[in-house]
């Protein structure tokens, strides 16, 4: 096997190029228009419309090697890093109230969701129950597939779980603060403008590589992501190095995963997916519900605003929520670290709860 045939995992070269190249075009578009997060957003629905409409390259669909995306995630981790305040301990004493939070919310959203999907959408309990995990998506299918749930069902449920999250809530804060919010409105992420020397391109890299090795190896959640962050967090709040990754990196990283999650969204078969995005959608909806209630309660007592409470406690993906939460600048350090608790409470919790209903 050639090398290029590795690291397009032997799709063909040029659907990989237009692929990207129609993501990027969307991507620009959307931006240019005022979306939210529109390098992501963009190409996300960008590609899911082309594959929908049956765009195809020398007879082959849209498609780009998903593992790509695990390469640039961690530039998301260094970049949220690079904003720990060197009185990051001290501040994160004041979170003990929304983690203890975190605590109740989750049950409840699993209990929430499950009662929905089961008599409302008529799923399997088996389906309903790991579909109702309100984080942990590969957990999720795990214990879904050794417990005979549906799987196309589970997969469109937890799937559409992360990208309504994407969608909505930079939509939804738009429209509460009643004007453009985060990169629509100019915004500036929490990057580096000024150039980067070689000495603080090896010590960024080196963060992002180590983090992620010795975060897979001690199996923390979202270990792409949770590892850099880490590290590079260590490394700032020290005062080891005072660099960030450029704008244009965080950028081309949002590219990447809006193009690699319009890609994987446009392969679910028609058969129920209007089914799941109705069910999918009132659920979400149901935890954002809860998400604003705790935000109004505890958002004073943490100090933090309301819409990063809410942000914290979202059932999307931590990569995503961490690069909603640049983009709203917001904290993106307290939003990611109540994600990294969410997935080990909501995977806790539904092993708990699968061993209660088999006892």
């Amino acid at each position: 096997m050639s090398r290029l045939a590795r690291l397009t995992d032997n799709l063909s070269l040029s659907v990989v190029l237009v692929t990207f190249g129609l993501g990027g075009i969307c991507g620009l578009v959307a931006t240019w228009l005022g979306l939210p997060l529109g390098m992501l957003l963009g190409p996300m629905i960008g590609i899911t419309l082309a594959a929908r409409l049956g765009l195809r390259v020398k007879s082959q669909p849209l498609a780009v090697p998903q593992k790509w995306r695990s390469v640039f995630i961690p530039i998301v981790g260094v970049a949220i890093g690079a904003s720990f305040p060197a009185d990051f301990v001290t501040q994160a004493q004041r979170w003990w109230m929304t983690m203890a939070a975190l605590v109740a919310f989750i049950p409840l959203a699993q209990f929430l969701g499950y009662q929905f999907y089961r008599r409302v959408g008529q799923l399997t309990p088996s389906t309903a129950y790991y579909a109702a995990m309100p984080g942990g998506f590969i957990e999720a299918l795990d214990m879904g597939e050794r417990d005979g749930a549906d799987m196309p069902m589970l997969i469109m449920l937890q799937f559409l779980r992360l990208i309504l999250c994407i969608v909505l809530i930079p939509i939804v804060f738009s429209l509460i603060e009643g004007h453009a919010v985060g990169s629509a409105a100019g915004v500036a992420l929490t990057t580096s403008h000024d150039p980067l020397t070689v000495w603080d391109v090896l010590v960024l890299t080196g963060l992002g590589a180590a983090g992620y090795f010795t975060a897979t190896l001690m199996r923390l959640p979202a270990a792409v992501l949770s590892g850099p962050l880490l590290f590079s967090g260590i490394a700032h709040a020290t005062g080891f190095t005072h660099a960030a990754p450029p704008f244009w990196a965080v950028l081309v990283t949002q590219w990447v995963m809006g193009t690699s999650l319009g890609v994987r969204l446009s392969g679910f078969t028609r058969g129920e997916a209007g089914k799941a995005v109705l069910l999918s959608s009132v659920n979400v909806a149901l935890m954002l519900v809860v998400a604003a209630v705790f935000g109004w309660l505890l958002a004073d007592r943490v100090g933090q605003p309301i819409s990063a409470v809410i942000l914290a406690f979202a059932p999307g993906g931590v990569s995503e929520m961490a690069l909603v939460a640049l983009s709203l600048h917001l904290s993106a350090v307290f939003v990611t670290m109540h994600h990294l608790a969410r997935i080990l409470l909501a995977v806790t919790t539904a092993r708990l709860g699968t061993k209660l209903m088999r006892g």
